[in-house]
């Protein structure tokens, strides 16, 4: 039996597409739309969970006591990071009581932070509490 070789082009698709499927681009402008498009990186807060523009937030990590060097059994701070370069995993806020009170009742410290209460124990809120209660009470 003989090879037919047919005329026609082969195609780059093994099946013909009829119709292109509609695009919604409503999500699409709502992102080009952001207020923050160009104010830089773009976080969540764990508390409100709104997203803003990285520097409106407060990033904050979990840290130990300075005088314990045993990390396993030290007492563990959820301690506020302003410039942004301590190490560990890092969580962002905005710096007001509000969302540090609606974080504190969703757990979202533990979560967000990714922190092992049952292997070090809890996280204490008392250093980020006064580091906002003076930013607030700061003149601006």
């Amino acid at each position: 039996m003989r090879k037919r070789y047919s005329s026609r082009p082969l195609r780059a698709f093994p099946f013909r597409i009829r119709h292109a499927a509609p695009v919604w681009w409503s999500a699409v402008v709502s992102q080009l739309d952001s207020p923050t498009r160009g104010d830089g990186p773009v976080r969540t807060c764990i508390g409100c969970r709104v997203r803003a523009a990285k520097r409106e937030l407060l990033r904050v990590v979990a840290g130990t006591d300075a005088k314990t060097q045993d990390r396993a059994h030290g007492s563990w701070f959820v301690v506020p990071d302003p410039r942004g370069t301590a190490p560990g995993r890092g969580a962002h806020l905005h710096p007001t009581l509000d969302c540090l009170a609606l974080a504190e009742r969703k757990r979202a410290f533990v979560r967000a932070l990714r922190h092992e209460t049952g292997e070090r124990g809890p996280l204490s809120l008392e250093r980020l509490r006064e580091h906002l209660t003076r930013h607030d009470a700061a003149p601006r």
